[in-house]
């Protein structure tokens, strides 16, 4: 289910906070394996970039057959290499980025509440255009309404993200699947690993589903796979 399906309006929660568990359901010893896996060739044949899934990880709008850009070399971790800003034209959004961690009880943490406007990086996985998964959270609303990932879910396959980094240079990326994972069926391998050896990918994530006030958090994660397809240099000086 995505996202946008349930209104702010709708929602009854007392906090209205995104949580994005991506561990939740999880054991601990998984999420850790998961986030040590960021970076390396672990796919299980790129069984995600072929089509569509079923039961609790669905599809969300991939064509049969889908014509995708080539993948562009990836570029080589730098000073210069973290992101700043990430815009996706088919969503209308232009957000900051901010690095992020690990929250207290172990999930990639995501910007504070009071700047529902911003994306977070988890700054301990790859650069967004060097190999392996970057990984940008966000929430889908806050108690000031709707946030910066709200309408994730809607992507679709061929759609481009650009994550401007802080040397001025930007790295294009092409969406090749979204998916939802229920909370109980979340896969750090699958979401962390990279779908193609060697490839540059990123994930952007936010909180889907319906929202469970006994655990104060949704019932999934949405999960938008792209890989790199394109760059422009870093500005000089």
């Amino acid at each position: 289910m995505r996202a946008d399906d349930h209104p702010v309006a709708d929602r009854r929660h007392p906090h209205g906070h995104c949580h994005v568990r991506m561990a939740a359901g999880v054991a601990w010893a998984v999420l850790l394996l998961g986030l040590w896996l960021w970076g390396r060739d672990l796919t299980d044949g790129g069984d995600l970039a072929k089509g569509p899934t079923t039961g609790d990880v669905a599809a969300v709008g991939r064509p049969l057959e889908q014509d995708l850009p080539a993948a562009h070399a990836p570029l080589a971790t730098s000073p210069g290499g973290r992101p700043t800003e990430v815009a996706v034209g088919a969503l209308g959004v232009r957000a900051g980025v901010v690095e992020t961690g690990l929250d207290a009880t172990g999930a990639v943490d995501t910007p504070p509440y009071r700047t529902p406007g911003l994306a977070g990086w988890y700054g301990k996985g790859p650069q967004p255009g060097t190999a392996g998964a970057a990984v940008l959270v966000g929430h889908v609303d806050t108690t000031s309404g709707r946030a910066v990932f709200h309408r994730l879910g809607s992507l679709k396959p061929g759609q481009p993200v650009d994550v401007r980094r802080e040397d001025g240079g930007t790295a294009r990326f092409t969406v090749e699947d979204v998916k939802i994972y229920d909370r109980g069926s979340f896969a750090p391998r699958k979401v962390y690993g990279a779908h193609v050896p060697g490839r540059a990918e990123l994930r952007l994530i936010t909180c889907a589903g319906t929202f469970d006030h006994e655990r104060d958090a949704y019932t999934a994660n949405v999960v938008v796979h792209a890989y790199l397809t394109g760059t422009t240099p870093p500005q000089a000086g």
